[in-house]
């Protein structure tokens, strides 16, 4: 259900963003064409603004009609900038529904504990976690950034037989689709010396 509205979501931004470049542009190539002359002489020739059309924009309340469109359009592009930012990490994973209640679990807590147990695995040197999608069915990213010299196979392979089968008994799910990045660290320009 969140992945159709994300999903949705993208494709009416796409179309909307399609819109407000393709209309200025058309716009903006016609009266390219009719100064011109493509489409005639006469059109070229002949003022932008007819004395009708000019006559109806000089009456007193089209500056406050502009003044509203303008307010209405800058508050549909702020609500499009906050949506854009709206992340979709749950707040509360729910382990457990009856007829008497539910059980809840803060995301933090579930992801604090498999950011640290991730982060304790050699050749990690910091795990980033966060569950998305639904409160139910809860879908993990991990971004992990790990040592330049790590075994990505060994941590692989530790985080699929251990962090994420702990993840799923801890929520008692048979399955949580998961997201893993692994990114190297660039080496120390000033490496630890030991002493000889």
């Amino acid at each position: 259900m969140v992945r159709d509205r994300a999903r949705r979501s993208a494709r009416g931004n796409r179309w909307g963003l399609a819109v407000v470049g393709v209309v200025p542009l058309a716009a903006g190539l016609a009266a390219l064409a009719a100064g011109r002359g493509l489409f005639g002489a006469s059109l070229a020739e002949s003022p932008l603004l007819s004395a009708s059309a000019a006559d109806f924009l000089g009456q007193p309340w089209v500056p406050y009609a502009a003044v509203a469109v303008a307010f209405a359009a800058g508050f549909l592009a702020l609500r499009w900038l906050m949506i854009q930012g709206l992340n979709d990490t749950v707040g509360r994973l729910v382990l457990d529904k009856g007829h008497d209640g539910r059980v809840e679990m803060s995301e933090s807590v579930a992801r604090g504990a498999l950011e640290q147990e991730v982060a304790d695995y050699p050749g990690v040197r910091r795990a980033r976690a966060r569950l998305t999608e639904s409160s139910d069915a809860p879908h993990l990213r991990l971004a992990l950034t790990l040592d330049d010299d790590a075994d990505v196979r060994g941590v692989w392979q530790r985080v699929r037989s251990d962090a994420l089968a702990n993840l799923r008994s801890s929520l008692d799910l048979e399955r949580v689709p998961a997201v893993v990045r692994m990114s190297m660290t660039a080496p120390a320009k000033n490496p630890r010396r030991g002493l000889a």
